[in-house]
């Protein structure tokens, strides 16, 4: 008989779904590694996603193009705000990957400086 570890839950320990959501582009390869993909994405689809997954209590990771992780979807902010199950991150652009500038680089700079981010010559 397998040993039943206490602390186990009715899940397995690394069950989760693997969401991308943004352009076509961007999603079309994601598809190909086994992610669920919402092409053209938009904020009701962001926050429709994250309260069912939330209402499900599942754990996800999800992946946002910059135009969707920045959106006024209350729910992001609830997901972001708590932390848990569900871990949302942004991936760049494909059409524009060189003007990517992630949020974080503004913490970065309000603690460390202003020049905390440029190259060492």
């Amino acid at each position: 008989m397998p040993r039943v570890d206490a602390t186990t839950s009715d899940r397995p320990a690394l069950a989760a779904r693997m969401i991308a959501m943004g352009s076509s582009e961007l999603t079309l390869g994601f598809r190909l590694i086994g992610f669920e993909t919402w092409s053209e994405a938009d904020a009701g689809d962001v926050e429709n996603v994250l309260s069912e997954l939330m209402r499900n209590g599942e754990r996800a990771l999800v992946l946002l193009e910059p135009h969707l992780a920045r959106c006024a979807s209350p729910t992001l902010a609830r997901v972001r705000a708590q932390g848990g199950d569900i871990v949302v991150t942004e991936v760049p652009a494909l059409s524009s990957p060189q003007d990517y500038r992630p949020e974080v680089e503004d913490v970065v700079r309000s603690v460390l400086g202003p020049g905390a981010l440029e190259e060492l010559a």
